[in-house]
This record gives C-alpha cells, sequence and structure tokens, in this order.
C-alpha cells in the first residue's frame, strides 16, 4: 500500500533493535492508517528524513500491527514520534507538532 512518495519505510518490531544498534539517532513515527492527525505528522517526517538524511534514521511504525513495541513505551495516544539516541530514548513528541519541535529534538542529538 506504499506509493512512491513515501520516503520514510514502515519497520516491525523485529528490525527495531537492529536499528537502534546501528544508527546513532533512530526517529520513530508511531503510527495508523486511521488516524488522522498522523496523517498531518507524516510529512514533517519525510521532511526531516530529507533533511538531515546522513544523520539520522526515520522510520513508521503501524500501531495496529505493532502493539506490543507501542506500550512497551507507555504510548496511550498516536501519532507519537519517538527520538532515540545510541540506542536510548531521548525524547518523546505526542500529538501534532510543529516541524521545528521535531528539528530541534535532533538538532540537540546530532
Amino acid at each position: 500500500m506504499s506509493t512512491k512518495t513515501d520516503i520514510v519505510a514502515y519497520i516491525q518490531e523485529t528490525e527495531f533493535d537492529a536499528l537502534l544498534g546501528e544508527q546513532k539517532v533512530v526517529v520513530v513515527d508511531f503510527t495508523a492508517t486511521w488516524c488522522g492527525p498522523c496523517r498531518l505528522v507524516s510529512p514533517l517526517m519525510d521532511q526531516l528524513a530529507q533533511e538531515y538524511k546522513d544523520r539520522i534514521k526515520v522510520v513508521k511504525v503501524d500501531v495496529d500491527n505493532n502493539k506490543p513495541m507501542f506500550k512497551k513505551f507507555g504510548l496511550r495516544s498516536i501519532p507519537a514520534v519517538l527520538i532515540f539516541k545510541d540506542g536510548e530514548l531521548a525524547q518523546t513528541i505526542v500529538g501534532v507538532s510543529p516541524y521545528e519541535q521535531f528539528s530541534n529534538a535532533v538538532d540537540k542529538l546530532v
């Protein structure tokens, strides 16, 4: 169902730990197809992925397919963007936020 405009790939829980080990900074967008506000965050994640493409990895997690992962981080609502540095959770941004909130959070970590 992905279109060619999708810059940010969906990952499964099984890929998650490996990704955290490989990448210094990982931005994870917890989303769902039925979530209206998530659609507002999605283009911001694409923008973030392009702007920082050599420095960070941006991925999406479909909460319907990865409920244990969603619960593991104590999330209760989406959209939720988690930013990891060196495998550790550095920041959580819940809800629709301006692009600057995401880019500023990343700037502190790269």
